[in-house]
Parts: C-alpha cells; structure tokens; sequence
C-alpha cells in the first residue's frame, strides 16, 4: 500500500509542477496581465498546498520504502530529493508568493520578470530531478526494464554491426 501511495503521491506532484509550469509560460507568453495574475493567484493560494502536501506524502512514504535499503539507487533517490525539497522551500515557494504578490499590485517590472526567469528555470530543474527519481523507482519495482533486457541479451555496439555488414 505504501508502494502505490508513494507512485501515485509522486506522479501528481510531478503533475503539479507540470501544470504550475506550463501555464505560467502559457499565460506570460500569450494571454494579458490579468491572466498572468490569476495564474499567479491560483498557484500561491491554492496550488502551493496542493504541492506542498503531495511532497511530504511522497517524501515520507519514499523515506519508509528506503528504510535499510542501501542500494544505489535509493541512494540517488535520496540525494536527489533533498535537493528538490531546498529547492521548492528556498526557491520556488518564495517566488511564487513574491511573483503573486507583485502581479496582484499590477507591477510587472524588471525584478518580477527575473524572478519569473529564476522560479522556471528552478521548476525546470524540479521536474528533471523528480523525472529521474520515477525513472528509477521505476526500476527499482521491476516496471521498468533496459533495452538488453528486453532483447534478451546485450545490444550490439554499432562497430560489431558494421563488421558484419563488411563482410
């Protein structure tokens, strides 16, 4: 059970940050002020505790799978997630907070748009992290297999290949 927590409580917050993402880039590429302040509004009054309480989810219950286990791979896990947590409490929660605040007053300046730059680039960052972390709870529960794996046996490099061809 706290397997599939865990999977579910970690594809929504990566859903999350896919949402936040894409529609802030959405509405300040294409749609007026008023948009980019919903988006904004929606993010920092809703969205927030929607993410903040899909992470500790996932962080708790990957913390109780990890128990013990001290594979590679939950190793990597680990190390990635603390770096997602700084990130989302001392990067991404403060910009959103301060970009909503600032696009509430209507003052879309130069420092709003270079902390609209940092908290993309952080979520960008957020996503590749979490990205890895499914990929390799993936393969830590079998779901996901390496190429050799499917064929049976070890891909050939493309030099035996062209040995082949050659001959």
């Amino acid at each position: 059970m706290k397997r599939v927590m865990h999977g579910i409580a970690g594809a929504l917050a990566m859903l999350t940050v896919i949402v936040f993402w894409s529609s802030t880039a959405v509405s300040e590429l294409f749609l007026d002020a008023a948009a980019v302040t919903a988006v904004k509004r929606g993010i920092a009054v809703y969205g927030l505790a929607v993410m903040v309480l899909l992470m500790m989810m996932t962080g708790a219950s990957g913390f109780g799978l990890g128990r013990g286990n001290i594979g590679k791979l939950v190793t990597d896990k680990r190390k990635r997630m603390r770096f997602v947590a700084a990130n989302g409490i001392l990067v991404m929660i403060p910009c959103a907070l301060y970009l909503y605040g600032k696009s509430a007053s209507g003052q879309f300046d130069a420092a709003f748009y270079g902390v609209q730059t940092i908290e993309l680039a952080a979520g960008l960052v957020q996503l590749i992290l979490m990205g890895m972390n499914f990929r390799d709870g993936l393969a830590m529960t079998g779901k996901l297999r390496k190429r050799r794996d499917l064929a049976g046996k070890e891909p050939h490099p493309p030099s035996a290949l062209a040995c082949k061809d050659e001959q």
